[in-house]
């Protein structure tokens, strides 16, 4: 039911942007005094709160005691890019994607890289690609988690143990609230302002012991700048896994993300964490069966993310709208949550269809997204009586 009475209760956090991310629960400035500002990072200090960081994510994340974890310059994009120069080339690519930063990687290869043997399984906003079609003994590069479409895979079970080539996974919006395979994963990236809310410009870089075994059997045709090389004299530079980064990370950012750290662990790590996402999604979900003017992006709730959730319009009068027209309502909406103060961020992404874009990972407090439902109500009755008094 929508109503043009503006809702009397709102979020007490009305941070619901795909990233960065709403700090965790409680967070204040307060929690960032321990920075070791104004030192090395090579100092005995600084390197032990980068080496705590990679262990706290082996911890929470429960990669394997074989696996590298790196922090790499340039968030997740930095990481990601840093494994497609520096792996691939080696044998044929098979590149999937179905949302804007999956289909980024595929114009990289392509056009970048210009790498010979390419096959692109693509598909639209809302759903997946034929998985079956994809062909392990090749390497494989694809997003776990869809952040601009809100459709992930929904688990590790498309990829084979006895894979001959390297799996290379975005997974920047999964990690820290969905189950990733690492078993099944040779490459996987993050940054530090999706799931745990932590501030941006770093990546993590995880290699599985296949990977490395690449890296060090195989050298690129082209050549790789610094901040790309992973590998010196054709051995790993294992020191960039031990905390030594390549360039000069933010003190006060790692202490962010030690502090996102020690908050995942306080409340019972990683399952903790995907059952506050699942909790958060799970309102958003109900809402939307109940909604008379919103649906979920994804088509298949097998595949429907817990933290980027993306919905689209299906108001019979905005749906008959062109894109423009519906991306000018989907604007005045935003807009006027957020001049109300009840929700930032909410667009769907620039290359999305238009619609609403609702951050429900753990650091969101399941009864800011409860509060703020009446307000997206509210926010949808305005904008359609605006519109037709334009009319």
């Amino acid at each position: 039911m929508t109503t043009l009475t503006k809702p009397g209760l709102r979020p007490a956090n009305p941070n619901f942007s795909s990233g960065p991310c709403a700090k965790r629960p409680g967070w204040s400035a307060e929690a960032l005094s321990k920075a070791a500002l104004g030192r090395s990072h090579r100092a005995k200090i600084g390197k032990s709160k980068l080496e705590q960081a990679i262990e706290l994510t082996r911890d929470i994340l429960k990669v394997p005691a074989g696996y590298r974890i790196g922090i790499v310059p340039a968030s997740d994009t930095g990481a990601v890019e840093m494994a497609l120069w520096s792996l691939l080339g080696e044998r044929g690519v098979d590149m999937v994607a179905w949302e804007s930063f999956g289909s980024g990687w595929v114009t990289d290869v392509v056009k970048q890289l210009k790498l010979a043997d390419v096959r692109k399984f693509e598909a639209g906003y809302g759903q997946l690609p034929d998985l079956k079609q994809i062909d392990f003994d090749r390497d494989v590069v694809f997003t776990w988690n869809g952040t601009t479409s809100g459709v992930r895979v929904p688990n590790g079970d498309f990829i084979p143990a006895d894979r001959r080539g390297l799996t290379i996974c975005d997974a920047t919006s999964a990690a820290f609230a969905q189950r990733l395979d690492f078993d099944k994963l040779d490459v996987v990236t993050f940054s530090w302002q999706k799931v745990l809310g932590g501030e941006g410009a770093h990546g993590m870089l995880i290699l599985s012991p296949r990977a490395v075994e690449r890296l060090e059997t195989y050298k690129p045709a082209w050549p790789l700048p610094k901040i790309f090389r992973l590998t010196s004299g054709g051995k790993l530079i294992e020191g960039i896994f031990k905390g030594e980064t390549i360039n000069t990370p933010s003190m006060l950012c790692v202490e962010d993300y030690l502090d996102a750290l020690h908050w995942a662990k306080s409340i019972g790590g990683l399952e903790a964490l995907i059952a506050r996402a699942d909790a958060n999604a799970a309102v958003l979900d109900r809402f939307v069966a109940k909604s008379r003017w919103l649906g979920h992006l994804a088509v298949d709730p097998a595949t429907r993310s817990n933290t980027s959730v993306c919905l689209s319009f299906t108001d019979p009068d905005i749906a008959a709208l062109d894109a423009d027209g519906q991306a000018a309502f989907a604007k005045g909406l935003v807009s006027a949550l957020d001049k109300e103060g009840v929700a930032y961020d909410i667009g769907s992404y620039r290359d999305a269809p238009p619609g609403l874009r609702i951050w429900c990972g753990a650091t969101v407090e399941t009864a800011d997204l409860e509060a703020l439902l009446p307000w997206l109500d509210w926010a949808f009755a305005a904008q359609k009586a605006s519109l037709k008094a334009a009319a």
